[in-house]
C-alpha cells in the first residue's frame, strides 16, 4: 500500500501543480494543506470567505452569469454564487489560475459535483460525469497486487448503457494516468456471460459492446459476476474464455447502489485505503471528499488531482 502512495506522491512532486482547497475554515483541510506544502506535493491555495478578492468576484460573477443565464440565473444570483469559496475556487480553475480543486470535507457530493459541472464543464469526449475510487487493499494479491479502481461510486444513480460505457472509458484513462498500469475492465453484473437473464444484464452487456466498438484498444469484458472478474480460480470455471482470466483491476458497477455499498464495505471490512471520490468527465481535474474523511485522505486526493492535472491538454 505504501509503495503505491509513494509512487503517486513522487509523480505529484515531479511537476508541481496548484490545487485549490475551498474549505479553508475546516480543521482537517487546514492540517492537510500544511502537510501537502511540507511534503512538496502541490502548491496549495487555501480559501475561505475573507480570501475572496472583490475584483475577481466581479469577473467571476459575470462569467458565471454567461455560463448559466440560459437556465434563468440572473447576474445578481451569479455574483452571489461565486461569493461562495467553493464556486470561487472552481472559477479559478476554469480561468487557469489553478490546476484543480478538492472539496467535500464539509460539503455534500451533490454540492461539489454541481459546482464542478457548472464551472468546469463536461468534457465532450466523455459526456458523462462520474466518480471513481482508487482502492488499495492490504495483503491482497488480486487486481493489480491489491489495487483496484471502482466506478461509479458517487454520481450517476442508474446509468444507461451509454453512460456505463462512458464511465468505463473515463476510469480507464484515469487509471493509466495516475497508476500507470494496463487497465483490465470488468463490467459487473449478477450474471456471468448469460448465466442469468434480465434487463440489468442486457444493459451491462450492451455497455461492454459499446466500449469495445469505441475503444478497441481497451481490455474489457462483461457481463461478469465479481468473483469471475477478480478470482482466477473462479474465472477458469465460470468464464474460461474471458479476456483477463480473473485479473480485472477496474470494476464498473451497474448502478450507484452497488458501487457505493461496495467501496464502503471494502474500505471498512478489508481496511482498504480509499482514494476519492475522484470526479471524471470534466474539462479540468477535481475531487470530491467524503465528509468523514481524515487528513491522510485529503492529502491523497490532492496528490492524485495534481497528477491528473499534469495530463490536462
Amino acid at each position: 500500500m505504501q509503495e503505491l502512495i509513494k509512487k503517486i506522491h513522487k509523480k505529484a512532486k515531479s511537476e508541481l501543480k496548484t490545487i485549490v482547497l475551498p474549505e479553508g475554515d475546516e480543521a482537517r483541510v487546514k492540517q492537510a494543506a500544511k502537510e501537502i506544502s511540507a511534503k512538496g506535493l502541490a502548491k496549495v491555495i487555501l480559501l475561505n470567505e475573507k480570501d475572496l478578492k472583490p475584483e475577481k468576484l466581479k469577473i467571476y460573477g459575470q462569467e458565471f452569469y454567461e455560463l448559466r443565464k440560459h437556465k434563468g440565473v440572473s447576474l445578481a444570483d451569479a455574483q452571489l454564487q461565486v461569493s461562495k469559496p467553493l464556486y470561487y475556487g472552481a472559477m479559478m480553475v476554469r480561468n487557469r489560475e489553478a490546476d484543480g480543486f478538492v472539496a467535500g470535507a464539509s460539503l455534500s457530493t451533490p454540492d461539489v459535483a454541481r459546482c464542478a459541472i457548472y464551472c468546469l464543464g463536461v468534457n465532450p469526449d466523455i459526456a458523462t460525469v462520474s466518480s471513481c475510487f482508487i482502492m488499495v487493499v492490504p495483503n491482497c494479491s488480486l487486481g493489480a497486487e491489491g489495487v483496484f479502481v471502482f466506478a461509479d461510486c458517487g454520481i450517476v444513480p442508474n446509468p444507461t448503457a451509454k453512460e456505463l460505457a462512458n464511465i468505463a472509458i473515463a476510469t480507464a484513462e484515469l487509471t493509466k494516468e495516475v497508476l500507470e498500469f494496463t487497465p483490465r475492465i470488468a463490467m459487473l453484473s449478477y450474471s456471468t456471460k448469460g448465466s442469468a437473464k434480465g434487463e440489468a444484464v442486457d444493459k451491462v452487456r450492451e455497455a461492454t459492446q459499446l466500449v469495445k466498438n469505441q475503444r478497441p484498444d481497451l481490455i474489457i469484458d462483461g457481463e461478469l459476476q465479481v468473483d469471475s472478474a477478480i478470482v482466477p480460480e473462479v474465472a477458469k470455471i465460470k468464464d474460461p474464455q474471458g479476456q483477463f482470466a480473473g485479473e480485472a483491476n477496474i470494476l464498473i458497477f451497474p448502478n450507484l447502489d452497488s458501487g457505493n455499498i461496495s467501496y464502503k464495505l471494502v474500505n471498512r471490512l478489508a481496511k482498504a485505503r480509499a482514494i476519492g471520490p475522484l470526479l471524471q468527465g470534466l474539462n479540468f481535474p477535481c475531487s470530491d471528499l467524503s465528509r468523514g474523511c481524515n487528513v491522510e485522505e485529503i492529502i491523497d486526493c490532492v496528490a492524485v488531482t495534481a497528477v491528473r492535472a499534469q495530463y490536462r491538454k
